[in-house]
């Protein structure tokens, strides 16, 4: 008798030892797979954003707000356009200078476009997955915003209506190629306020990818592997294991501009909301 009790302690103690092994092998996958919020959001501005993780998804929150000056904060001076079709539209002028206004330098007030950036304040809300993978099959990007910049505005592509090229509103567009309108104010091409022929983070695309300047830190210059949609995988001043992240591809727009993002969609957009 005094053997099987012996006998079944053992097995008892080793039953123990194997259940408590298991418990701690799915505690380390649990936290292996933990979702965790990229150290790229950290360039994200502060003011203008709230971002956190909801379960394995990365909320971001904007008032779609810049953090920089521009020509398009309200102003002291009264504009008048005349819309597509022959509507007269008038930018009231404000009682004093917003604190980031500045003279515009690369449009004029004549060429500039109806609203001001204060009009626009609003909420705009991304979720994307805090580990995003590449899709099956590309997909185009719509009209509106496709994006967020780490400034707090949106990131639009290279259309300025329903098959209407941007070429014919460049003009409106200030310093930093952005303008406002229809919802927001928005950029569409590089964005010099804070990058400029650099490696700089542009902001996040709507799948899940951030969008890199002109060159790719991983080498110093631009890269020379980016897919049709100005993505390459690679490792970044963020992340120290390579990852796909796309970049503005250094093909000159117009002879002078680059464009943020004229490609397809490498992973699954969500709506920004």
């Amino acid at each position: 008798m005094k053997y099987f009790v012996f006998f079944l302690l053992i097995v008892l103690g080793l039953t123990s030892v194997f259940v408590s092994c298991q418990k701690d092998d799915n505690t380390e996958d649990m936290e292996e797979t933990e979702a965790t919020l990229h150290p790229a959001f950290e360039e994200f501005d502060n003011d203008n954003f709230s971002i956190y993780l909801d379960g394995d998804e990365v909320v971001l929150e904007s008032n779609g707000l810049p953090n920089h000056t521009s020509p398009y904060w309200s102003n002291t001076t009264e504009r008048n356009v005349i819309d597509p079709m022959g509507n007269s539209l008038t930018t009231e002028a404000a009682s004093e200078n917003h604190a980031l206004f500045v003279e515009p330098t690369v449009t004029s007030y004549a060429q500039m476009a109806p609203g001001n950036i204060d009009d626009f304040n609003g909420s705009y809300t991304l979720r994307i997955p805090a580990n995003p993978v590449l899709a099956s099959s590309s997909s185009s990007t719509g009209l509106g915003a496709i994006g967020i910049a780490v400034s707090g505005s949106m990131i639009y592509n290279d259309e300025e209506g329903p098959n209407v090229p941007l070429d014919d509103a460049v003009g409106s567009l200030d310093y930093t190629a952005a303008h406002t309108g229809p919802q927001s104010y928005h950029y569409h091409l590089e964005t010099k306020a804070w990058s400029n022929d650099d490696e700089a983070l542009i902001g996040v695309i709507s799948d899940g990818f951030f969008l890199y300047g002109r060159k790719c830190n991983s080498t110093g210059t631009y890269p020379t592997d980016l897919d049709e949609s100005g993505g390459h995988t690679s490792t970044t001043q963020h992340a120290t294991d390579a990852e796909y992240h796309y970049h503005i591809q250094n093909e000159l727009y117009l002879n002078a501009y680059y464009i943020l993002f004229p490609g397809d969609y490498q992973g699954t957009p969500n709506a920004i909301q």
